[in-house]
């Protein structure tokens, strides 16, 4: 399958995500919410992937049926390791809402450019249980680090969590964006 390249984040952009956490000299301290962000990243790089795979076909970037599904299935999974199943249904509303706006940037920039358009379509079902992997290690995430995100310091946490993912897989603007809202929901307070 032929995708586009990803465009690295610019320099002004970089500087600024560097500026919020102190200093541009030093290096991004660990987080222990570092383990939430990476997670929330690897799903949403299963937003390319899922693109692809809907692009050209009528199944809907919307799929109300197949996101209940995954809101049940992580509520429940929540419930059994004692996590609280609403919170994770929450957090998991704005994986969703961060996947689609990747597939939705995909859809008009392969409108716009049809020589970037995909050539062939991964199986979807093989990516969803990619997807699925990846959701069950976040909601184990989410539910060990339960009082960190409850903490007052949980936003600069995990701000410096999100700022070392992206050092890490340099994403682009589109998927920076993305990412952003993935984690929206993350921090109780």
């Amino acid at each position: 399958m032929r995708l586009p390249a990803p465009l690295r984040i610019g320099t002004i952009a970089a500087a600024a995500l560097l500026a919020t956490s102190g200093t541009a000299a030093a290096a991004p301290m660990a987080s222990p919410l570092r383990p939430v962000a990476s997670l929330a990243a690897d799903r949403l790089a299963t937003a390319d992937l899922v693109a692809a795979a809907k692009w050209g076909t009528d199944s809907p970037i919307d799929d109300p049926a197949r996101e209940q599904v995954v809101l049940d299935t992580v509520a429940a999974q929540a419930r059994q390791i004692g996590a609280d199943p609403d919170e994770v249904r929450r957090i998991f509303r704005d994986q969703i809402e961060a996947n689609k706006v990747v597939q939705r940037g995909l859809y008009a920039r392969w409108t716009a450019r049809p020589d970037q358009a995909p050539t062939t379509k991964p199986d979807l079902n093989a990516v969803r249980r990619t997807i699925n992997r990846i959701n069950t290690d976040l909601v184990r995430s989410l539910a060990d680090t339960s009082t960190r995100r409850a903490a007052p310091a949980c936003r600069p946490e995990l701000t410096v969590a999100a700022i070392d993912v992206i050092h890490e897989k340099h994403p682009d603007l589109l998927h920076t964006a993305a990412f952003t809202r993935s984690l929206a929901s993350v921090c109780r307070n």
